[in-house]
């Protein structure tokens, strides 16, 4: 886990989208802000409201899924690469809270081509691991 919060730099919005995830025109979505660490890891730092809760004060795996999606791509656009999920991986360790501050990272591992292979975490405020993902996505020029 990278801990060097002082050293995060905003990922600008490419556009004022209705993304699900980070769009800030969706007012029922979850208005995600990643940030650029030193070390190129990206990281989002949510709250996620209970409405996105499955088990009472937990998050729905769908939400959890999406949370490590949204931050994979992220990881993509930091090295100015616009791509599409082809695979995601998801490992859920324990369950995610909601109403919670989490930590969210998400790196580029490698690629091949138009292939990008990432990966993303979930912690806690204690830096215990809850979730982690690879994922699998190709690079396109425009959506």
């Amino acid at each position: 886990m990278t801990n060097h919060n002082a050293e995060l730099i905003p990922l600008p919005h490419t556009a004022q989208n209705r993304c699900f995830g980070c769009g800030p025109n969706n007012p029922h979505g979850m208005h995600l802000e990643f940030y650029k660490a030193a070390d190129g890891t990206v990281v989002c730092l949510p709250t996620i409201a209970d409405t996105f809760e499955g088990p009472t004060g937990y998050l729905h795996g769908g939400i959890i899924a999406t949370l490590l999606d949204e931050a994979m791509s992220k990881a993509l656009r930091s090295h100015g690469l616009q791509a599409v999920t082809r695979h995601l991986e998801v490992d859920y360790l324990r369950p995610v809270p909601s109403t919670k501050p989490l930590r969210i990272e998400a790196r580029r591992t490698h690629h091949e081509g138009k292939k990008q292979y990432v990966q993303a975490q979930i912690f806690n405020a204690d830096g215990v691991l809850l979730a982690s993902s690879k994922g699998l996505f190709i690079e396109i020029k425009s959506l």
